[in-house]
């Protein structure tokens, strides 16, 4: 497999240094992207970088995932209008620790002669004081060439702090200690960094006359302008703990035909002829979704599971679906735990139940799903309130115990996507 032909099909390249093709062509080398742990997860964002490493390592190349144990400390300018809060050195340890579990995921660690290497900057950075840094690092880049930087540029009118205004220097040292150390010849990152980088370059290529390669990814973008990765809930964590796989699974489904397409490019590895076939096969019947199904399905293995895609799917049936009460009766433990985790829940006591309790007092009273007995009066005649996925028609109904199921749970339906979950304890 070619790999900058890859990049191209699949509108992941964006910038690269000359004969950086024929160089990979020619030789099997390592390349890097480094990630600074500013958070406990990695995002989606994080994880078009990290393709760009499944894929240099499936083409036959050595993939380095570089945790900015020490970049992570300073706060990286690019793309920021103002100062980044600094991290404790406890709270980045923390980080690195969380980056290095979910790397580990995605890249072959343990196999063949291009296994993959985790590295931290931290440790080569960590001995090193102010003097040596200043006269082995410094001396060899001018104030001009940092000030000619996009992301110093856009900082002059609000200020930029000597701490961000030379992370691009601890950025360069990164790929000159690398290309020293581990015969890494290849950066990669997203479009932004191409600022960084070239410094690298050009520590290089001053201190040891050497030469290297650079390659840059676009920034993915939302064809409707808003930003990437976002969801209603905020960014779109790899961490299950912090974005479910059902969440993160319905941020795919979700997607506009135009970026489903382009994202079934960029976080698949379908190759170009099945997902042309995709694509064609899509627009035949728009209203279906294919793309979506396919990207969803794709995505949310890749970084989750296959029976992760299951429950999603299955959650997709029951919430937005023609699923019946037998679909929820098919429920174990954890797929209740696992579908309904955002979804508005109460606790009621299993004794109110025994003698049956009224569906409109349960409804306004005893839970808040209604604020009061004639908004849920009014609903139930319109025919707008459902009980586990059958339909209320009499305001007089009680709920008893025979309408737990599973023995403890009642799921309540407010017009079509309001839902509630009744647990009894």
């Amino acid at each position: 497999m070619n790999f900058i032909e890859e990049l191209k099909w699949r509108g992941q390249l964006h910038q690269c240094t000359p004969d950086v093709e024929k160089y990979l062509t020619d030789n099997k080398t390592s390349g890097y992207c480094g990630f600074d742990p500013t958070a406990s997860s990695m995002t989606i964002g994080n994880f078009v970088p990290i393709m760009l490493l499944m894929r240099f390592q499936r083409c036959g190349h050595k993939p380095i995932a570089l945790v900015g144990g020490a970049t992570g400390l300073i706060g990286d300018p690019s793309g920021k209008s103002t100062e980044r809060t600094l991290l404790s050195i406890e709270k980045l340890e923390e980080n690195v620790a969380s980056f290095k579990k979910q790397l580990s995921k995605y890249l072959d660690f343990e196999t063949g002669s291009n296994k993959a290497e985790l590295v931290n900057n931290y440790d080569w950075f960590k001995d090193m004081d102010v003097f040596t840094f200043l006269r082995d690092i410094g001396k060899h880049i001018t104030v001009n060439y940092m000030m000619a930087k996009d992301s110093v540029q856009s900082r002059m009118e609000n200020g930029i702090s000597f701490t961000e205004f030379s992370y691009q220097l601890i950025q360069g040292y990164d790929y000159y200690w690398l290309w020293k150390n581990k015969n890494c010849r290849v950066q990669m990152a997203g479009s932004d960094q191409w600022g960084n980088m070239t410094t690298g370059l050009e520590l290089i290529r001053r201190m040891e006359g050497g030469d290297a390669h650079l390659i840059t990814a676009p920034l993915v973008t939302k064809a409707d302008g808003t930003k990437f990765g976002k969801t209603e809930s905020g960014a779109l964590w790899l961490d299950r703990k912090l974005t479910t796989p059902y969440q993160f699974y319905q941020f795919w489904i979700n997607a506009s035909d135009e970026d489903a397409a382009k994202y079934l490019k960029i976080f698949s590895f379908l190759d170009e002829a099945t997902i042309n076939d995709i694509i064609v096969e899509h627009y035949k019947a728009a209203h279906l979704r294919l793309l979506q199904n396919e990207l969803a399905k794709e995505v949310t293995t890749l970084v989750h599971s296959k029976e992760d895609v299951s429950i999603a799917q299955k959650t997709s049936a029951i919430l937005f679906g023609n699923a019946d009460a037998d679909a929820l009766k098919s429920l174990n433990e954890n797929e209740w735990q696992e579908i309904f985790i955002g979804v508005p829940q109460f606790e009621i006591l299993k004794q109110i139940l025994i003698d049956g309790i009224n569906v409109v007092n349960l409804l306004s009273e005893t839970t808040s799903i209604f604020p009061s007995k004639g908004e849920a009066k009014k609903m139930i005649d319109a025919s707008g309130v459902s009980l586990n996925k059958e339909k209320i028609s009499n305001t007089q109904q009680s709920i008893t115990n025979d309408n737990l199921i599973g023995g403890k749970y009642l799921l309540f339906q407010k017009g079509k996507k309001n839902y509630f979950l009744i647990k009894v304890v």
